[in-house]
């Protein structure tokens, strides 16, 4: 693992981005933003799965006029997503929002940006400098990434003259490989904190593994302050994906980890079907949105090398066909009957819970 870059410190709400402030997770609503009942009802479930800012797109006038009534009944970080029109920046900004994230792309012109950057340094309140790759200001016949970080820095200059410096950057591909090469040569060029995303992922499957991939690549080199996890699915499963690769990169814990055998020929019991129900029972015990135990629980299908090959687990169960052991650090202290081991395995989960 790298050592995380360092940049400065934006707050956006009550998170602080950059520094040494934990990465945090970002989602975005799919409703229509100017149906603010339906609109806070989904962010109240993107709360409970653990995201902590939540972008709305802003298209319209109605939309933007809801900004006010949703912030106040949300308690994480809200920002306004403005394409096109200066004039809805400006009057989310009047709305209260917590930050704005703008594309050059889709508002070229200098003068207004200027005139966004400036509404926002008198708010108070940061601007993520979203770069995407297929809105770019302009196109050379050099690479992508060299065009992405170039449509950064002209914009960064116009801050820099109206000294204003509350900026996140973004810098979004699909391509996987264009978009770790444009964060790493921006991240040379600049100390402001970076969000992290492969933009248009796909479904939940191949947008997974692009987004793990990318966004991977880039947090074990220690570039990255925020993610979010672009899928063609229900919100909520951004923040979880966002969530497991944190865990996975040891950047975050969000509770027990489950550790689990791809199962073999040696295998005498459903694991698959066991994990669901671990899994199923630890959400319930443990909420996304609180801190849980910070433990690996480990659920082998072989009694005869489950203990070892999990020995980095703080607790675990090695299955066999009409029981199973329950171990610590890969010490056996109890053998349980099959139909009893999830349970007892559960039962000594929750004492960690104190």
């Amino acid at each position: 693992m790298g050592k995380r870059r360092k940049t400065r410190v934006v707050k956006l709400g009550k998170v602080k981005i950059g520094g040494n402030a934990p990465i945090s997770i970002q989602s975005m609503t799919e409703t229509d933003t100017s149906d603010w009942r339906e609109t806070i009802r989904q962010i109240h479930r993107l709360e409970k799965a653990g995201c902590e800012i939540i972008r709305l797109a802003v298209p319209d006038w109605q939309s933007v006029k809801t900004l006010a009534k949703i912030k106040k009944y949300i308690d994480i970080a809200l920002v306004a997503d403005i394409h096109f029109l200066t004039e809805l920046a400006l009057e989310a900004i009047n709305q209260g929002v917590d930050g704005l994230r703008i594309n050059p792309g889709t508002i070229p012109s200098h003068k207004n940006l200027k005139k966004i950057f400036q509404a926002a340094k008198t708010a108070k309140i940061p601007v993520r400098i979203g770069i995407n790759a297929g809105s770019l200001p302009r196109r050379t016949a050099g690479p992508l990434c060299g065009d992405m970080v170039r449509a950064a820095l002209d914009t960064l200059r116009i801050c820099k003259d109206l000294e204003f410096h509350d900026l996140i950057f973004s810098l979004k591909a699909f391509d996987v490989g264009e978009t770790i090469a444009a964060y790493q040569l921006l991240a040379k060029k600049c100390s402001y904190p970076f969000h992290l995303g492969i933009t248009e992922a796909g479904p939940i499957r191949s947008g997974t593994i692009r987004s793990a991939l990318g966004i991977g690549c880039l947090l074990h080199e220690g570039i990255g302050d925020t993610i979010r996890v672009s899928l063609t699915a229900n919100p909520v499963e951004e923040v979880k994906v966002a969530r497991e690769i944190l865990s996975a990169l040891n950047l975050r814990k969000f509770g027990p980890t489950i550790i689990s055998c791809p199962t073999c020929g040696r295998c005498q019991v459903n694991l698959i079907k066991i994990v669901g129900k671990l899994e199923d029972s630890l959400k319930k015990i443990f909420p996304a949105n609180k801190a849980g135990p910070d433990i690996k629980v480990a659920v082998m299908g072989c009694v005869v090398n489950g203990p070892g090959e999990a020995r980095q687990a703080d607790i675990g169960l090695a299955l066999d066909k009409k029981e199973g052991w329950l171990f610590k650090k890969g010490k056996k202290i109890k053998k349980v009957p099959e139909k009893k081991c999830l349970e007892a395995l559960i039962k000594e989960i929750k004492k960690f819970k104190a």
